[in-house]
């Protein structure tokens, strides 16, 4: 495939680049895939797991937290104890509320 460049514009030139890199990130995001199903493949036969043999531990996922926090001035904000105290909870402490006043 031959491409004048010489007589392109900018603007083509650049939409031209754009593509390429697109491509390109195609492209290997298809070989790694590729690379990584023949290995686990690999590793199957061999009666492994990927995982057993990198030594990666399992991914596991973590249940949402329920929460234990409500907002008495609207009950639909919560607030589960974890992370950045919100707004609501701030205000309701600094007016002399405690924790276990604001519990679900």
């Amino acid at each position: 495939m031959s491409v004048d460049l010489g007589n392109m514009s900018l603007k083509e030139l650049k939409a031209l680049q754009s593509q390429v890199a697109r491509a390109i990130e195609g492209f290997e995001e298809r070989k790694k895939k590729e690379a990584l199903a023949a290995v686990e493949e690999t590793a199957k036969s061999l009666g492994f797991s990927l995982n057993e043999l990198v030594g990666a531990a399992p991914v596991r996922s973590r249940a949402p937290a329920k929460p234990k926090y409500a907002n008495p001035a609207n009950r639909a904000e919560t607030w589960t104890g974890r992370g950045r105290k919100p707004r609501w909870m701030e205000a309701a402490l600094k007016s002399g509320k405690s924790l276990e006043d604001l519990l679900i």
